[in-house]
């Protein structure tokens, strides 16, 4: 299996017209040569599938990128579904730079993020 390091950069929204880089996720995650998720693979390597949101002005947030049983993806940093963020159709997209996802964060927003680079983390058999 082959994890990826994804980045994820703020895209352009009324706040920030240009976008931001001080502004997004970075996350581990197993992806297929395509670019999409495989949660098959998830399973088997969820503890090293993390994540770690930074916000300009804000301390960085760890935590990990999840399956919930209802079947969404989210980052999650804390036990329980009060912190989490879901990610919107995350398991259709396709994690390749220029592509874009939609993250909803704990203010209840959903923001457009750009996919910046993928490359690898680390590779497990």
């Amino acid at each position: 299996m082959s994890l990826k390091r994804i980045r994820l950069e703020l895209a352009r929204t009324p706040d920030h017209p240009d976008g931001s880089n001080r502004h997004g996720y970075e996350f581990v995650a197993p992806l297929d040569p395509d670019g999409h998720l495989v949660a098959a693979d998830w399973s088997k390597a969820q503890d090293a599938c993390t994540v770690r949101r930074f916000w300009a002005g804000e301390s960085d947030e760890h935590g990990k990128l999840i399956h919930r049983r209802d079947g969404k993806w989210a980052f999650s940093y804390a036990a329980g579904e009060d912190d989490d963020e879901p990610i919107f159709r995350f398991d259709k997209h396709v994690f390749r730079q220029g592509e874009y996802v939609s993250v909803t964060e704990h203010d209840g927003v959903a923001r457009p993020f750009k996919v910046v680079d993928v490359r690898a983390a680390l590779t497990t058999t």
